[in-house]
């Protein structure tokens, strides 16, 4: 496995892949979405003599998904003590 951050906060495209179980396509469909809407940032550079990509969150992109983490523990509701 490759390492995952060359730069603090960043990943790269492959491991990202990996960890989600997505196609490359796929996974880069959504990163055009989520960069889009301002999201995520991506690198390239060549490394091993291969282009790589690494993916990082923007400040946005880290607000809305603790936005988001926020709202799906809303819905869950707090941890039961007795499981």
């Amino acid at each position: 496995m490759s390492a995952p951050c060359w730069t603090p906060g960043e990943a790269e495209f492959g491991l990202v892949q990996e960890q989600l179980g997505l196609s490359a396509s796929v996974l880069s469909k959504h990163v055009t979405v989520l960069m889009d809407a301002g999201y995520v940032e991506q690198r390239k550079a060549v490394r091993d003599a291969r282009q790589r990509v690494w993916l990082r969150l923007t400040p946005a992109g880290r607000d809305a998904y603790r936005g988001h983490l926020a709202a799906l523990r809303a819905i869950v509701g707090p941890p039961d003590p007795a499981v």
